[in-house]
């Protein structure tokens, strides 16, 4: 890795993952190019390490004559692709961004790719096919839901996604796949199971929960709470992601997943006992008390969890963090970033949105 394009790298697991690399790899130029929508903030890119290896684009990948420019001006060798709408209720609501940015901009990052590094030949400019790699980030939910029994997750897993999210990043699976297939593009794959962490957009579950509990309004849980995910500590993720680009052979596909697979509720409850202890003269202790269960979402998946064990054997990555470990590490990161939080949510209309999501449902 020389010159690297991360896309998204202005939200949340992206610019986790810009920290991640400039302090691993401090010879590398990282090019980052984020359209800073809701998700994403410059707040995001304060304080970096090694901040003049470190240039921010502002743009869309949509724009093809952008992205190829940046491949032509920066001789680009490397993509980590992060750049997604990524939440699932605003899907449901509203499933036209998923398909341009989810699809549309996947395709144009990979003609762009092609353009620079493939020629008729096949790899041009005497790169070898270790000196290039697109590699792209996805996730759990590709794969559909598993009921009580099921086996977790793996690469061999069949595709079955169940929301406008989900479907549009298999989309994108298949046509990095395809690119790898057709045209010789040298390709990684991760699929992801759901991240948490510093700089976590607050309309997911865990910064959710932490500020509203903060403020002493109504927990909303969806249905009964029991619904459950494999929890991935954010800087785990960035190290298998670093892992891969490293060790992973092209053509590849390896699932992470954090092996903490609790229902929602429980997670709920947990953060909730961390709040009690780290501010334990708030007027709500306890937090749990807060708890609020209303009604489910349209297709609301029961269960995801994620086998690690090909990424282990093969390339040597497991996650550092157990569950415990990492909320405490995350609430702790909230509360003592109580601004970030006050101008990401004043850059949105964020209590409109939990207000058209949640309202209807009898939570906040």
């Amino acid at each position: 890795m020389r010159n690297v394009l991360i896309t998204g790298g202005a939200g949340f697991i992206g610019a986790n993952f810009v920290r991640y690399l400039l302090q691993a790899e401090p010879g590398v130029q990282v090019i980052n190019l984020d359209m800073l929508t809701y998700a994403g903030s410059r707040e995001n890119l304060m304080d970096l390490p090694n901040p003049g290896n470190h240039q921010f684009v502002q743009g869309n990948i949509c724009d093809r004559s952008l992205v190829e420019r940046l491949f032509e001006v920066f001789q680009i060798d490397t993509v980590v692709h992060f750049a997604a709408e990524s939440h699932v209720d605003r899907s449901i609501i509203d499933p036209e961004p998923f398909i341009e940015t989810n699809v549309r901009g996947t395709f144009v990052l990979l003609e762009a790719a092609r353009k620079a590094w493939l020629s008729r030949a096949g790899l041009a400019n005497s790169q070898s096919e270790q000196a290039v790699r697109f590699h792209h980030v996805s996730t759990d939910e590709v794969f559909g839901m598993l009921e009580p029994g099921d086996p977790p997750f793996s690469e061999i897993s069949p595709y079955a996604p169940n929301s406008p999210y989900a479907a549009t990043k298999a989309a994108s699976d298949h046509l990095v796949r395809v690119y790898g297939h057709t045209y010789g593009l040298p390709y990684t794959i991760t699929n992801c199971s759901n991240n948490y962490g510093p700089y976590q957009f607050p309309e997911k579950l865990i910064p959710l929960m932490i500020s509203t509990a903060l403020e002493g309004r109504p927990l909303p849980m969806y249905g009964d709470g029991q619904q459950v995910r494999d929890w991935l500590f954010v800087e785990d993720h960035c190290q298998a992601i670093w892992t891969v680009l490293h060790k992973g052979d092209p053509g590849n596909t390896y699932t992470v997943g954090g092996g903490n697979q609790l229902p929602n509720l429980e997670v709920v409850r947990t953060l909730c006992e961390i709040l009690d202890e780290c501010r334990p003269e708030s007027p709500y202790l306890p937090h749990e008390q807060l708890i609020t269960f209303v009604a489910d979402r349209p297709g609301h998946d029961r269960r995801y969890a994620m086998d690690s064990t090909y990424i282990d054997r093969e390339l040597g990555w497991k996650p550092e963090h157990t569950l415990a470990s990492g909320l405490l590490k995350t609430v702790e990161w909230y509360l003592e970033h109580p601004e970030w939080v006050d101008t990401i949510r004043r850059g949105v209309d964020y209590q409109g949105w939990l207000a058209m999501n949640y309202g209807e449902r009898g939570g906040i």
